[in-house]
């Protein structure tokens, strides 16, 4: 039998969910692919933002190229702020209409039309004020501002069977 795309990942999504495997725990095996380095910066970077934002949602991706935490006002992905990217290679902050923002000290990477990114070496990375300055701008010009009290939730949206290694070949 052939299932869609959308189908296997709902698929996956239910599985767990029997398992009775909660959000947060999926999540943290998800974090668990990861070398001790980078699962720790993953950790950490998701505490920072989720004091920093706590009535976002955040949308988890375990993809096949990335692992990502979209911090978002709804549970639509169009309506992402920024999100940690993570892969083998290490840990990014993405702004999702990074394009568009003003970046006087020149910090965003990545030349598509609409997302830039930075690349975080540690949790203090987000206390830098360029990097709030950066992180404050992508919030106020969210099409869809954040709710102004409650508590965001977490929402496991979809995960790959086949995906990149999470961890560096050994050399």
């Amino acid at each position: 039998m052939k299932t869609s795309k959308h189908t296997a990942s709902k698929t996956t999504k239910q599985t767990a969910s029997r398992a009775g495997a909660t959000g947060e725990q999926q999540l943290a095996g998800f974090i668990e692919k990861f070398d001790s380095k980078n699962a720790a910066l993953i950790r950490s970077v998701r505490k920072v933002l989720r004091k920093r934002l706590p009535t976002a949602n955040e949308l988890v991706y375990d993809n096949y190229n990335f692992f990502v935490i979209g911090y978002c006002s709804t549970e639509r992905p169009s309506d992402c702020i920024l999100s940690i990217a993570a892969g083998a290679n290490g840990v990014g902050l993405s702004f999702y209409y990074g394009a568009a923002l003003p970046d006087p000290h020149k910090l965003l990477l990545g030349s598509g039309s609409q997302n830039r990114f930075i690349r975080i070496e540690s949790a203090a990375t987000l206390m830098r004020p360029e990097v709030e300055g950066l992180i404050a701008a992508a919030i106020k010009n969210a099409e869809r501002p954040l709710p102004t009290s409650g508590r965001g939730k977490l929402v496991i949206r979809s995960i790959s069977k086949k995906q990149r290694p999470r961890r560096k070949k050994s050399e």
